[in-house]
């Protein structure tokens, strides 16, 4: 018998939740980001009720690249 072995995907996900963005954003809270988010300080996209950061939009931000305030 032979079996399929999951292969795990090494390439960092495009999109974030709000929690897995959270240790990025080291010193923000849940509440702080959701207020960025609000007031269009940090990138997301909603789907539905869904919020999602675009992971390479936040990083360069936080590298201080277009968009960095």
């Amino acid at each position: 018998v032979h079996r399929m072995t999951a292969r795990r995907d090494t390439e960092p996900p495009l999109v974030l939740t709000v929690a897995e963005a959270k240790p990025l954003l080291r010193g923000m809270g849940i509440n702080q980001i959701y207020e960025g988010i609000r007031r269009g300080e940090i990138p997301s996209i909603r789907i539905g009720r869904k919020i999602l950061i675009p992971r390479a939009k936040l990083l360069e931000l936080l590298n201080g690249g277009p968009g960095a305030t």
